[in-house]
């Protein structure tokens, strides 16, 4: 499935005479500021049913519905929301508590041809969960902890150490630079000041007793295509993919201005099966900007002192 839906674009990228640059190592080259703001949502809405792509009516529709919404300025679109609100024409409050966010905190969205970023399962869906897992890791919405005993019952993006690497959400910073050398490929991505350090090398894995936020990784090139393999992660990672047994990723250039990108999540603890999903990142001039998060954690001791002011509130 990947490979098929890449070589569909290589082949119209070679239409159009265009020819993948390469480093002075000779390595198909990646290197940029790549924007993942795509429209395209995880999961494929039922409406579709088993239809893998749009029509040309239903992108030139999406199109003028997502400009139409960026204009109208209202509150803030994130992932998913964007793509369901074009549809239907109901634009639901991100935040309708507080209505902290608007449309002018995200940027201009890239309307692409699937129906869901979920290539495998050909359904376009999560697969089953395991046992008892609720999928709430990464997936879906997670309940956040408005009364914290202290920092450790919050969230690891709460308590800003951890997005996910890599930090998958489309349309908010969510940018990835590439830098290569002949035996290493760096991806950062600011949202929580990551820089993936990933070595070209076929020498084994460090030791499984050794278990990382954003896991241990080893890169090669398989043909024209960046291949990285990611395992060894800590169990204390909110993020569903960052909790997987293994992942392997795929950055194949399709033309001058886009990455075809993949991720396989063999998730055990959450999924009776891996899947795969596969989403366009578009180059950008731009340069990447600091994510302050928490602007030095004041948000961290006011989240706290509002639970203890709330308990007391409670108790008079």
């Amino acid at each position: 499935m990947i490979i098929i839906s890449a070589l569909i674009n290589m082949s119209i990228a070679q239409e159009s005479s265009w020819t993948l640059p390469r480093t002075i190592d000779g390595q198909p080259d990646l290197q940029g500021v790549w924007g993942n703001n795509t429209i395209t949502p995880v999961e494929r809405p039922t409406r579709f049913g088993e239809r893998q792509y749009l029509t040309d009516e239903e992108q030139t529709l999406l199109e003028r519905r997502v400009s139409e919404i960026a204009e109208e300025d209202g509150d803030a679109l994130f992932g998913d929301g964007v793509f369901e609100a074009a549809l239907s024409g109901v634009v639901n409050s991100y935040d309708p508590s507080t209505g902290n966010y608007d449309q002018a905190w995200l940027v201009e969205r890239s309307v692409h041809n699937r129906t869901s970023q979920i290539v495998n399962p050909i359904n376009g869906q999560y697969p089953p969960l395991a046992g008892d897992a609720d999928g709430i890791t990464f997936n879906r919405p997670q309940t956040g902890n408005t009364n914290p005993e202290s920092w450790l019952d919050l969230t690891v993006d709460d308590r800003c150490i951890s997005y996910g690497a890599p930090y998958l959400n489309a349309g908010y910073n969510s940018y990835w630079q590439i830098v290569q050398s002949e035996n290493h490929v760096v991806i950062v991505q600011e949202m929580m000041h990551d820089a993936r350090i990933i070595p070209l090398t076929d020498n084994p894995h460090i030791d499984r007793k050794i278990k990382l936020w954003h896991g241990d990784s080893r890169g090669y090139f398989d043909g024209d295509s960046l291949v990285i393999e990611t395992t060894n992660f800590s169990d204390k990672s909110t993020f569903g993919h960052n909790r997987s047994k293994i992942n392997i990723e795929r950055f194949a250039r399709i033309s001058e201005t886009q990455i075809l990108y993949s991720i396989t999540a063999d998730q055990p603890d959450t999924y009776r099966a891996p899947y795969t999903r596969e989403f366009i990142l578009d180059l950008t001039p731009e340069p990447i900007f600091e994510y302050a998060c928490h602007e030095g954690n004041y948000s961290m001791a006011n989240i706290l002192r509002g639970a203890r002011e709330q308990e007391r509130m409670n108790t008079d």
